[in-house]
């Protein structure tokens, strides 16, 4: 996979770094040339000092060749900018954007080019969230310009689905069990798999089927 990083700071080269150790084409595009050429031999990437803003750049850097752009500098308004440009003048498959501060969350969605954004702040108050509550239903992550988010319930005793298999429970179709995690192991959802108190289920959710799964997992 080949994937454009634009934002040389410390979120863009830990990005960088860590897609390049799994073995996917990198190109790293950053505005300061100072900081370029100083990170240039750190990190085994394709670098190029260029404004990731401007459409001339984006097409010397190649960027119609990529599979996914993250728009991961330090400015919201640039990294809108960026997924902007990438979806509709590169027709980019995958844009994913960081957004910088929570206020400015709602914008990033698909008619700024945004494929699904990453909010720090939110993110870190879903994990909180998610590690202490029992018997909620908890938004972890936000997809596709908010039409898909993933959600995690760990069940209580006395759940409506304890006991119960993933069949009978009768998820609706904009609804998906992508995940059980019951006493550390991961076990792979199936039709015939019955949910107990504790299982932490996570469930990836389209549409309005929100309620829905809340139903059926928590309860009214």
């Amino acid at each position: 996979m080949k994937v454009a990083i634009a934002g040389g700071g410390n979120v863009g080269t830990a990005i960088a770094r860590d897609l390049r150790a799994n073995g996917h084409e990198v190109l790293l595009i950053e505005r300061d040339p100072d900081l370029v050429e100083r990170l240039r031999d750190e990190i085994d990437v394709t670098w190029v000092a260029a404004d990731a803003c401007e459409v001339s750049s984006l097409d010397a850097a190649g960027l119609a060749t990529v599979d996914v752009v993250v728009a991961a500098t330090g400015d919201d308004e640039d990294n809108l900018v960026i997924s902007l440009l990438a979806k509709q003048e590169f027709a980019v498959p995958r844009v994913v954007a960081r957004v910088n501060h929570p206020k400015n969350q709602w914008l990033f969605n698909e008619s700024w080019g945004v494929d699904v954004s990453v909010s720090t702040p939110q993110l870190l108050t879903a994990l909180v969230e998610e590690a202490v509550s029992v018997g909620s239903l908890v938004r972890l992550l936000q997809f596709e310009g908010g039409n898909a988010h993933l959600v995690e319930v760990t069940l209580a005793e006395g759940s409506p689905a304890e006991g119960i298999s993933l069949a009978e429970l009768d998820f609706p179709r904009e609804a998906t069990v992508v995940a059980v995690v019951r006493d550390d192991r991961l076990v792979v959802p199936r039709g015939d798999t019955v949910l107990s108190a504790g299982d932490e289920v996570l469930v990836l959710v389209t549409g309005d089927a929100e309620p829905a799964v809340q139903h059926l997992l928590v309860g009214r």
